[in-house]
């Protein structure tokens, strides 16, 4: 395509343009004139070089798209091929006046309008009044209206018959970065073509033409590293090549282009990644000093590491080479061999800690802080992909195994030891259980975190599992075989209020307090148990309707009774309320932490190890 790239009819000629004779920058002397010029929108081309082919050109066109992609200048391309005096025709010639007076922007007939400037009603009312003016020399009058979703409410309003119903000598063309805040009433008058993000190739290939035309020679991976910062943007490339050639040279190396954008090496960013894996966070902050002596800007620094996990995210769920899009070639094989090294979930939450230091760095002063405060934590993340195998391993049964399970949160208490006859060398963060016999046994607390320090009146109780998920500390216990003496659909009212009273008997939490409350047990039906409470105190009623509390209910008493039992809870009139039958339930769990924490043993562990008591099991006597 080097023998279609020619500089801009409005440009002056020659690559030293400038000299004597005002300059013309980049994007407007290398602007596309032909669909065959418009790298990137082969799709829209081909659409619009059809409709001219087929005679089936429309009245109004909305092109959408990101910023630098071509809107604006597919807008007059197709203005030219509807205006040139050879057409209509997909290949305007653009050697008449017409075609030239549309390079250059003052042509009579094809009127551009910026619609940020120009976003009132009455500026609309008066282009309504001008449509039905003729064109004076072109084939029809053409209204290009840039960035229209700026437009205001009533100005669209105005717009919305003339857009439905123009002369035929009239078309509009809108173009749009967001078309999402234009109404679907201007949407569903209009042919929509959505223009895509231009591919790093292609955009590389347009720059070395343009180095070739101005007579520059670019290293390769230069070129290239100007067109991934570009993120897609043709325009936005060359705006960054004219600030590299504006240093003057003859020559543009990668070290040209890392100084003067403010960006860092690929060796350095490289490193920083390798420290950032290794977990070495005094290195990584190390080579951030150094990129910010050398001049680099932290929040580039930062965009570009973001650029680099997300090519490692790609390469370790699988991705081929081809999707990286910010590491250079030269990178590419490291990538593949580092990104399922890392794994998944350990670089999701990298991206995650710097996507949040980017955002937080339009808010602050203190960029450097707050990028390094990033650095620290992606060094101390844990192996999050361990973690979530470990995690797997447990939930579908199977024992964990290997260093996965080493400083994982564990589900299973580890075995108690004999009691300790002299004090061991401390160990952090253990917890103590209660026997009744008065020997404590030191078990080493499963939770990863330290719970709340309990209050005096009322010693920390270990939080009860639901039903479906027991912990070591209260296993399952196996429904016992059907009794041969009473079954189920044989309960009673006394059999009912029996086992109702030996199985809350099992609970040494509130769930035991609150069904101790409980005033009249009764068997509604073979496998149906109604407890009542007083209409009063409906908090014990509430705390045991809680459905992990009925399952845990429903579970002991199933157990008790040798089958399967569902419970109901009812509020009683103050008519029913009897006095309350004496069963042995026991002291409360509050009751018994209270009493086995003044044991001498376990005051002297609890000064020890300075810990505290999660919870207090009743053993049965030796």
């Amino acid at each position: 395509m080097a023998e279609l790239l020619t500089p801009a009819d409005d440009a002056p000629d020659g690559p030293a343009s400038g000299m004597g004779s005002e300059y013309v920058v980049v994007a407007r002397r290398y602007r596309p004139q032909s669909f065959v010029e418009l790298v990137g929108q082969q799709h829209v081309a081909q659409a619009l070089a059809g409709a001219i082919h087929s005679n089936r050109i429309g009245h109004a066109y909305l092109f959408t798209g990101a910023r630098g992609v071509g809107k604006t200048s597919a807008a007059r391309i197709f203005a030219k091929a509807l205006c040139c005096v050879n057409g209509p025709s997909d290949k305007p010639c653009n050697e008449c006046d017409i075609c030239r007076g549309i390079t250059s922007g003052d042509d009579v007939d094809v009127i551009e309008i910026d619609g940020a400037s120009n976003r009132g009603i009455d500026d609309i009312r008066q282009l309504r009044q001008n449509v039905n003016v003729r064109p004076s020399r072109a084939r029809f009058k053409v209204y290009i209206i840039d960035e229209v979703h700026m437009l205001s409410r009533d100005a669209f309003n105005a717009l919305l018959k003339t857009l439905e119903e123009p002369p035929e000598h009239v078309k509009f063309i809108f173009c749009t970065t967001e078309p999402e805040k234009i109404p679907i009433t201007i949407l569903s008058r209009c042919q929509r073509f959505d223009f895509a993000g231009v591919e790093m190739t292609m955009i590389a290939e347009r720059l070395r033409q343009i180095t070739e035309i101005e007579g520059i020679a670019v290293d390769p991976e230069a070129i290239d590293l100007l067109a991934r910062r570009a993120a897609g943007s043709m325009r936005d490339s060359q705006s960054l090549l004219e600030q590299i050639m504006s240093a003057g040279g003859k020559s543009i190396t990668v070290d040209d282009v890392q100084r003067l954008l403010g960006i860092a090496a690929d060796a350095r960013l490289a490193t920083m990644v390798e420290h950032l894996v290794a977990r070495n966070a005094a290195g990584a902050l190390m080579e951030l000093d150094a990129a910010i002596r050398q001049g680099v800007d932290v929040g580039q620094l930062l965009d570009q590491l973001i650029g680099w996990l997300r090519d490692l995210l790609a390469t370790s769920v699988g991705c081929p080479a081809s999707a990286l899009l910010y590491v250079s070639p030269s990178r590419t094989a490291q990538m593949v061999e580092l990104g399922p090294q890392i794994g998944v979930h350990t670089l999701l939450a990298m991206l995650q800690i710097a996507e949040q230091a980017a955002s937080r760095l339009k808010q602050t002063t203190h960029g450097r802080t707050v990028v390094e405060l990033s650095l620290v934590r992606i060094c101390h993340l844990e192996e999050l992909d361990d973690l979530a195998t470990l995690v797997e391993q447990i939930n579908s049964g199977s024992s964990p195994a290997g260093p996965a399970t080493q400083g994982a949160p564990r589900s299973v208490a580890a075995p108690r030891p004999a009691p300790l006859a002299a004090p061991p060398a401390p160990r952090p963060a253990p917890s103590y259980d209660v026997k009744k016999n008065n020997e404590p046994s030191l078990t080493q607390s499963a939770a990863p975190a330290p719970l709340p320090t309990p209050s005096p009146s009322q010693p920390s109780v270990a939080p009860q599992p639901l039903a479906t998920s027991p912990t070591a500390s209260q296993p399952p216990r196996p429904s016992p075989a059907p009794s041969a003496q009473l079954q189920p659909a044989s309960l009673t009212d006394e059999s009912a209020r029996r086992f109702w009273f030996q199985a809350i008997g099992e609970f040494h939490d509130l769930l035991a307090d609150h069904a101790a409350a409980a005033e009249r047990i009764t068997s509604a039906a073979p496998n149906r148990v109604i407890v009542g409470f007083p209409r009063k105190y409906t908090l014990p009623k509430t705390f045991c309707e809680r459905p992990e509390q009925t399952t845990r209910l429903e579970r002991a008493l199933s157990a008790v009774a040798g089958g399967a039992v569902r419970v109901e809870f009812v509020l009683l009139d103050e008519a029913h309320v009897s006095s309350r039958p004496t069963v042995p339930t026991g002291p409360t769990a509050q009751e018994l932490s209270r009493e086995k924490a003044q044991h001498p043993w376990v005051r002297q562990a609890l000064e020890m190890y300075d810990a505290r008591i999660l919870r207090v099991e009743p053993g049965k006597d030796r």
